[in-house]
C-alpha cells in the first residue's frame, strides 16, 4: 500500500502585511498621482520618500513596536507616515486633532507614543505634550520630518514584517468617557483594503480619483490609504479646507470620481451642485459614512446623477464592514423602491459576520422584523480595546463585536440599522428611532438639519423633541405634525422644536446627542 503524499504547505505563506501594498504602489502603479495643496507627487515619488523617512525613524531611535503619531489633515506628507511608520515595524497612531486637550494628552499617554510629527500650524496645540507624557521623546514637525527625510539615504533593508504584528492603532471619538483604543494589526489592514476594493463593495480601480473628505485622523481614513493604492486608484486631498466651494474646485478640476465623507459635507456642497457652479460630472458616487444618509440627500444627489453609496463600519471595524448596494432580488424594483433599499446599512461585507442579538445575548430571527443589537467579527474587527480589559468585557462577547447599535436583518442579511441603543427614545414602552424621525423631519423643505432627543416626560417617560437648522422660517410644531401625517406614526410626532444655528458635532462630524441631551436635560414634558 502506497503512502499518499501529504497536501499540507503547498501554497506560498508570504504574510499579509502593508509591505506588499507598498510594493504594488511603487512598482506597478508608480505613475499614480497623489494630488493636495501642495502640489502634486507620483505614488513612485512617495515611495522613495517613504523609505527616506523609514531612514529617519531609525536615526531617531525608532524601534519595531514603538508608537509614532501623527497629529495631522489630509495631505500626501501624512500618507507618507501611513507607509513608513509600520514599514518601520513601528505602529502608527493617528492622533484625532479635535480631541480636547486632556484628551489629547491621554491618547497619546496610553498608547505610550515616543515620536509625534505634526503639521506645522499644528503644532502649538502638542508641543508641550512632552512634559506630560514621560513616554514622548520627540515632538517634530512635518517640515522638519521632510527636511531629514530630503538628506537621508533610502532604507534597503526593510524588516521582515509578520502579519499579527500592530500597524497602527486608533481610538474612538470619545463621546462617552476617554477614547478607547483599538490595535490595528498588519493582516487586518491588508485584507480589509482587499475586501474594500471589491465589486459590491466600493468597487475601486485604477481609473479611479479618489477624494477622502474623511480625515485621516480618524478611524484610518476609512482604510483609503491604503485601500486605494492597492488597486492604483489615484488619491487627492483637500487638507484642511473642507469647504464646499475648494471641494467643488478640487472635484472639478481633478476629475474626482469618489468622494468620502459625512453628509454634512455633501450637504453643503448640494446648494452648489444643484446652481451648476460646482461640476460633479466626474463623480461615480459619493460615499458616505458616520451617519445615515437624509432621504432628502439621496433624492437630490440622484437627481444630479451621482449616486450616494451608504457605509458602516466603526473604528472597531478597521473601519468599513458594510456597503448599501442593492442585491440582485432588487433588479426589478422602481427608482423610488430602490432608493428606499439604499437608505438601509446594507449586506455585510465579504469576510465578515453579522448577527441580531437580543437582550438576553440570544440570536434574533432573519425575519426583517426583529430588533436587536448589532454584533459582528471577523479579520478585521477587533475583540478587545488596547489596555481596558473592563471596557473589553463589557463590549465584546465571545469574539463577537457589540456594536451599540439596533437594527433588524432581512432573510438574506440585507440589514437596516433604527438607531443607536442609547439614542432610541422609548415612549409609553414603545421605541422611536430617532434616525428613522430625523429622516422624516429633514423632508421638510424648511429644514436644513435635524436631530432627535428623548426628553423626559411625566406620563410617558419620555418623548421626542426636534432639534433643527432651519432653512429660512423654521416651521412651527403644527405645520411639522401636518408634514409628518402619513410619514411617521402619529405617536412619534415630536413634542417641541428647539431651533438652532448649527446642530452640535462630535471630532469626527456626527451628530453630538451627548451635547444635546445635556442641553435639554432640566426641560420636563407633561
Amino acid at each position: 500500500m502506497t503512502t499518499s503524499a501529504p497536501m499540507t504547505d503547498l501554497m506560498g505563506g508570504q504574510p499579509l502585511t502593508i509591505r506588499p501594498i507598498f510594493d504594488r504602489m511603487r512598482t506597478i502603479y508608480a505613475d499614480g498621482e497623489v494630488v493636495d495643496a501642495t502640489g502634486r507627487t507620483t505614488y513612485g515619488e512617495l515611495s522613495e520618500r517613504v523609505l527616506r523617512i523609514v531612514t529617519v525613524l531609525r536615526e531617531l531611535g525608532v524601534k519595531p513596536g514603538d508608537r509614532v503619531a501623527t497629529f495631522a489633515n489630509n495631505s500626501a506628507r501624512h500618507l507618507e507616515l501611513y507607509y513608513a511608520i509600520p514599514l518601520a515595524g513601528a505602529v502608527l497612531h493617528m492622533v484625532n486633532i479635535r480631541l480636547y486637550a486632556e484628551q489629547i494628552e491621554y491618547v497619546v499617554q496610553h498608547a505610550g507614543d515616543v515620536v509625534l510629527v505634526a503639521d506645522d500650524d499644528l503644532l502649538p496645540a502638542v508641543e508641550n505634550l512632552t512634559e506630560q507624557c514621560p513616554d514622548l521623546r520627540l515632538v517634530m514637525t512635518m517640515s522638519e520630518l521632510a527636511g531629514k527625510a530630503a538628506v537621508a539615504a533610502p532604507t534597503t533593508d526593510l524588516p521582515e514584517l509578520q502579519e499579527e504584528w500592530p500597524s497602527g492603532i486608533c481610538y474612538t471619538s470619545g463621546t462617552t468617557g476617554m477614547p478607547k483604543g483599538v490595535v490595528y494589526s498588519h493582516r487586518s489592514m491588508y485584507v480589509h483594503a482587499m475586501a474594500a476594493c471589491m465589486a459590491d463593495h466600493l468597487g475601486l480601480s485604477e481609473h479611479d480619483r479618489v477624494l477622502p473628505v474623511v480625515p485621516l485622523f480618524h478611524a484610518c481614513g476609512w482604510g483609503l490609504p491604503y485601500a486605494a493604492p492597492f488597486t492604483g486608484a489615484e488619491l487627492v486631498f483637500a487638507g484642511a479646507d473642507t469647504s464646499p466651494a475648494n471641494l467643488a474646485r478640487i472635484i472639478r478640476e481633478e476629475r474626482i470620481t469618489f468622494a468620502g465623507g459625512v453628509p454634512t459635507i455633501w450637504t453643503q456642497l448640494l446648494p452648489l451642485a444643484k446652481s451648476g457652479e460646482a461640476d460633479v460630472s466626474s463623480l461615480r458616487a459619493l460615499m458616505v459614512g458616520g451617519a445615515a444618509t437624509p432621504r432628502p440627500l439621496m433624492e437630490e444627489w440622484d437627481a444630479l446623477g451621482v449616486p450616494i453609496l451608504q457605509l458602516w463600519g466603526m473604528t472597531e471595524t478597521a473601519p468599513l464592514a458594510c456597503a448599501s448596494r442593492p442585491r440582485r432580488r432588487h433588479k426589478d424594483l422602481d427608482e423610488e423602491a430602490r432608493r428606499e433599499v439604499r437608505l438601509k446599512t446594507g449586506t455585510i461585507f465579504a469576510g465578515l459576520e453579522a448577527r441580531i442579538v437580543g437582550d438576553d445575548g440570544v440570536e434574533l430571527p432573519w425575519d426583517g422584523e426583529s430588533v436587536g443589537e448589532l454584533e459582528c467579527r471577523g479579520p478585521w474587527v477587533a475583540t478587545a480595546y488596547y489596555d481596558d480589559d473592563a471596557l473589553s468585557s463589557e463590549k465584546f462577547r465571545d469574539g463577537w463585536l457589540r456594536t451599540g447599535d439596533m437594527a433588524f436583518m432581512e432573510p438574506d442579511g440585507y440589514f437596516k440599522i433604527v438607531d443607536r441603543s442609547k439614542d432610541l427614545v422609548k415612549s409609553g414602552g414603545e421605541w422611536i428611532s430617532s434616525l428613522d424621525l430625523e429622516a422624516a423631519v429633514m423632508a421638510h423643505p424648511r429644514v436644513c438639519e435635524a436631530a432627535v432627543v428623548g426628553v423626559r416626560s411625566v406620563r410617558w417617560d419620555e418623548r421626542p423633541v426636534v432639534v433643527v437648522v432651519p432653512e429660512g422660517e423654521p416651521p412651527t410644531v403644527a405645520e411639522l405634525h401636518e408634514f409628518l401625517t402619513g410619514r411617521v406614526a402619529k405617536w412619534w410626532f415630536p413634542d417641541d422644536i428647539v431651533v438652532v444655528d448649527e446642530i452640535p458635532k462630535t471630532s469626527v462630524g456626527k451628530y453630538d446627542k451627548k451635547v444635546m441631551r445635556t442641553m435639554l436635560a432640566d426641560r420636563v414634558l407633561p
